[in-house]
């Protein structure tokens, strides 16, 4: 048989140890600001019924999900006549019950309707585990990839948009990041959009044409809203909404005047100036609003079931999309029977941030989750010195290892050079006599004496 070459399946990465000290750098960030606003975390399984699922996303996003095949014979059951017509899309309900989660937020809905008895709301919760999407890899977009996801079911108050942005403004920051935007926009804004043009019943297609603007530019965001039923009269009226520029208060203003005879609009506009009050009450130096935030018609996200204020927050020192994302679904519990739940939530695009802080150069060293000492093995003679002496630094709390065998000296100062080690105990004859241990600085290359009690304080 011939040997296979291995190789990573597309859209996913490995990650060494390096790496992941990186990686848990940004969840353990992340997670210190989600629990300082009151939130706790839990976790769902990595895959969901294919039918929780289903619809959620739009139908674009319904193609994106991983279907997982039934166990055994799959097609045993599958009807002949689907066969012949080669209709994958009728065939999947008869040999696919399940499907890997495409994100947080609906397994979240689920996980609220089933334990709706056993939590107090509202219900405020933190989620950071990988989802799946079967998207087309590329740079900053992977298959599989984790989501930082904070939400919060059961309040109406719009105090839970606000402290969004500040958890978002206060994780970046302290992720180093020091130039982003955090957009809003709201829903009820675009369905006034879509009323005064006399075109509510094409509020879908509207929102998902303009909010290419950014990549397609006006003349094809032009085309398409051409394409999908609306007038050069309607684009006319939407010309001057789209491009609205100003500071975030000239836009609302603006949008009052436009949107003057559509309630909902109005009450969208309303919905962000009130946001925007509780953080100018909560951030006093009011740096959150006039440095980071920015009103954003053209902003829609794609999912469909975002009803409130939206979110998107993109860095603005490295060529990437957006690293984060979010808003208000009021009905979305509804869709597994639990009426009336509002829920809001934001989620961090971890992958995507890994990269930036990667690009910008912005980890701090690593410190205390890596072997700090190597004990070197000289021969099996020495071993009832340095086994005890190991498991005491060990009981301290510092990070050690004893090289496994007794090879040569230079190997094993290598593997200590390799692997980022700063020091390396050398133990004899001589050292197990005196108690006098020798210790290496790897970094500048300075050998000294030292005994135990010393060594345990200058590690711990």
């Amino acid at each position: 048989m011939a040997t296979v070459k291995p190789s990573l399946a597309r859209g996913t990465r490995d990650f060494s140890p390096a790496e992941m000290l990186k990686r848990n750098y940004i969840f353990n960030t992340l997670k210190r600001v989600f629990k300082k606003y009151g939130y706790s975390e839990i976790q769902t399984p990595s895959f969901e019924n294919l039918q929780t699922l289903t619809g959620k996303y739009g139908d674009e996003g319904d193609k994106l999900i991983f279907k997982i095949l039934n166990s055994g014979d799959y097609l045993s059951k599958a009807p002949d006549d689907l066969f012949e017509s080669k209709s994958s899309t009728k065939l999947i309900s008869h040999i696919s019950e399940k499907a890997l989660r495409y994100d947080l937020t609906v397994p979240f809905a689920r996980y609220v309707v089933m334990h709706q008895n056993d939590i107090s709301l509202p219900f405020k919760r933190f989620q950071i585990q990988p989802v799946w999407r079967a998207d087309n890899p590329q740079r900053g977009r992977y298959r599989e990839f984790y989501q930082c996801d904070v939400d919060v079911v059961g309040s109406e108050s719009l105090l839970n948009e606000a402290e969004f942005i500040l958890i978002y403004h206060e994780a970046l920051k302290n992720l180093g990041l020091q130039d982003f935007t955090i957009k809003i926009n709201n829903r009820k804004i675009l369905s006034g959009i879509a009323e005064i043009i006399g075109k509510p019943e094409l509020i879908v297609d509207m929102t998902v044409a303009i909010d290419k603007l950014d990549k397609i530019g006006l003349e094809g965001v032009n085309k398409e809203l051409l394409e999908r039923g609306f007038t050069t009269t309607d684009l006319e009226i939407l010309r001057p909404i789209i491009l609205l520029e100003g500071s975030n208060e000239e836009k609302l203003s603006a949008l009052k005047h436009v949107l003057s005879n559509s309630e909902i609009g109005l009450m969208g506009v309303a919905e962000i100036e009130e946001t925007f009050d509780y953080i100018s009450k909560l951030d006093s130096s009011n740096e959150v609003l006039h440095q980071f935030v920015e009103v954003d018609i053209t902003l829609a996200r794609g999912l469909n079931y975002y009803t409130g204020c939206i979110f998107e927050v993109k860095t603005n020192e490295v060529a990437m999309g957006s690293i984060g994302g979010g808003g208000r679904y009021d009905d979305l519990t509804g869709m597994f029977g639990l009426k009336g739940l509002t829920g809001v939530g934001v989620s961090f695009g971890a992958d995507r941030i890994y990269d930036v802080l990667e690009e910008l150069n912005l980890y701090p060293e690593a410190k205390g989750d890596y072997t700090k000492l190597l004990i070197v093995n000289f021969d099996k003679e020495t071993e009832s010195f340095t086994l005890p002496l190991l498991n005491r630094l060990r009981q301290a709390n510092i990070a050690v290892e004893l090289y496994p065998t007794a090879a040569k000296l230079k190997k094993q100062m290598k593997y200590a050079d390799n692997k980022g080690i700063p020091y390396v105990l050398l133990i004899g004859d001589e050292e197990v006599s005196s108690g006098q241990l020798s210790l290496k600085d790897m970094q500048i290359g300075d050998q000294r004496k030292i005994d135990e009690s010393t060594l345990i304080a200058e590690l711990s």
